[in-house]
């Protein structure tokens, strides 16, 4: 009597125990990023049908080819500070490190030698205008008598050369004084360029040349700020394969920066222009970009990353990353909706990425539906049943007189 109940109890607690399992099995078909489509793929494999996916209608888009290379920072403009006359320096007449204005002096040379110069060439000056004065009297006067015949006309010819020597003789101590002023002037030492000046290179008492190898101290200028960047002749080359073929246009000449430490410069540089030769050391060419800086975060010499769009591709497909595989080759494939709703795996070509795409240049024409979910089970010629991929999932009401018992009380 004891054992009957006991023998009818133990099928149905295996019964409750699998009822969850089942649920499980049933839910975990639709799972992951397919949606609807996946999860009645699952279910209709199971069953012999044909495997609902979710496609996606492709059009050409025009998609920029943009380029990361690697850059350098360089001053928009760099002058040496150097003497043009010889001499000791006196006195240092700015601040290391401090911003100068062009025609601002920079250094006192001593003056002693250039002003006596001058003083010298103005007193041969005063001496050359005063002969000058005297051999035009002479000439003035001789000229009547020599039209009376009072005097020779050799001695007018004489004195009439005599006043134009001294005449070029002032026009000779004229240049004289003008350059004695000149290195006079030259012992004032101004900075050539407005810009942000470095330590000095020569102190108080130092005897500068003027031919001196070294500079006294160096000025530059930040902002703007030249940024050099290098791409492989390589790729250029392959770029303008890729121009020419007609698809593909050039595109604006932005350029955006990233710093040595992973952040985004907030500006937007302009390229400038390129240079005509590879560098036989490197193999590159050089672009040049200008950049603002008003911060002064830039500084010559940085390594940086420079990003810009060198072209735009006008026939290029933007592909789903997960619709796109590639077997262990590297070779890439989608797969599309054929004729018949059958599944067409396609090789295409797609070399980088933008955002959350693949950029395929090759393997596709307009129109073609590119199924992006319901993949995991997909092989070539199965049978499919298509829907886009933007359909939701509908559930639909269990018909009447088959709804689920409420759950029994226990007593």
């Amino acid at each position: 009597m004891n054992r009957h109940p006991i023998r009818i109890a133990a099928p149905r607690a295996a019964a409750f125990i699998l009822a969850p399992a089942l649920l499980l099995a049933a839910c975990s078909g639709g799972g992951g990023g397919g949606g609807d489509a996946a999860g009645k793929g699952a279910a209709n494999r199971g069953a012999g049908g044909p495997i609902a996916v979710g496609y996606v209608v492709l059009q050409p888009s025009s998609v920029p080819m943009t380029a990361e290379l690697a850059a350098r920072t360089a001053a928009y403009e760099t002058s040496e500070v150097r003497p043009q006359v010889s001499g000791l320096i006196q006195k240092r007449l700015f601040t290391e490190g401090s911003l100068v204005h062009a025609g601002q002096t920079l250094y006192q040379i001593d003056a002693r030698t250039y002003q006596a110069a001058t003083n010298q060439a103005q007193a041969n000056l005063s001496s050359a205008n005063a002969q000058l004065e005297a051999a035009r009297v002479l000439a003035d006067r001789y000229k009547p008598l020599a039209e009376a015949e009072a005097v020779s006309k050799q001695d007018y010819t004489n004195a009439v050369a005599q006043s134009r020597q001294a005449q070029a003789s002032v026009a000779q101590t004229q240049a004289a004084l003008q350059s004695a002023r000149i290195n006079l002037a030259f012992t004032r030492v101004p900075a050539p360029i407005t810009g942000r000046i470095g330590r000095s290179l020569a102190t108080v008492g130092a005897l500068v040349t003027t031919n001196q190898t070294d500079p006294l101290a160096v000025i530059q200028r930040l902002d703007p700020m030249y940024v050099d960047i290098q791409q492989s002749s390589a790729e250029l080359l392959a770029l303008r394969r890729t121009m020419a073929s007609g698809n593909v246009v050039p595109a604006s000449a932005k350029v955006r920066l990233k710093l040595e430490d992973g952040s985004d410069y907030g500006y937007t540089g302009t390229v400038q222009f390129s240079e005509v030769t590879v560098d036989a050391g490197t193999g590159t060419v050089t672009m040049r970009a200008t950049f603002p800086n008003p911060q002064g975060l830039l500084l010559p010499g940085m390594f940086v990353r420079a990003l810009f769009d060198q072209a735009i591709d006008n026939g290029a497909f933007l592909v789903p990353q997960a619709a796109l595989a590639r077997d262990p080759r590297g070779n890439a494939s989608v797969y599309v909706v054929g004729p018949n709703d059958k599944a067409v795996q396609r090789s295409v070509t797609a070399i980088r990425t933008q955002g959350a795409f693949w950029v395929v240049t090759d393997g596709l024409k307009p129109g073609d539906k590119v199924i992006t979910q319901g993949l995991a089970h997909l092989r070539p010629d199965a049978d499919i049943k298509p829907v886009p991929a933007t359909t939701p999932q509908r559930i639909a009401a269990p018909p009447q007189g088959q709804a689920a018992a409420p759950a029994s009380k226990s007593r």
